[in-house]
């Protein structure tokens, strides 16, 4: 039930090889070595999607309000509301400092 994946190995994204079937035998320095074999996959994430968005004036921000007037009876009172319409996201953004891909598979320290 809900088995779409093939049969065959699957290819972990930092290694050379497959992923199972590899007995580690040297422990940490196995896989350092399997990192920099033939794949280029890099355990550093330099780039993420941003949150922010630009409106139809060029501002950027996380979220974006418009204050409408609203009478009842013979009161008026101002509210909030969100804009969700006409939104441009800002798209992939550089990070400052690379972070570490989430599913890099060596233990860095150990305690």
């Amino acid at each position: 039930m809900g088995g779409s994946g093939s049969k065959a190995k699957g290819v972990w994204p930092f290694s050379g090889s497959g992923a199972g079937g590899d007995s580690p035998s040297d422990g940490n320095e196995q896989s350092v070595a399997r990192l920099k074999g033939s794949r280029s996959a890099t355990p550093f994430v330099f780039t993420r999607r941003s949150s922010l968005y630009y409106d139809e004036d060029g501002d950027l921000a996380h979220e974006f309000y418009e204050e409408t007037v609203v009478t009842k009876n013979g009161r008026k009172k101002s509210k909030l509301k969100r804009i969700q319409k006409n939104l441009i996201p800002q798209g992939i953004v550089k990070l400052d400092h690379p972070c570490i891909h989430v599913d890099f598979p060596i233990v860095l320290c150990e305690v």
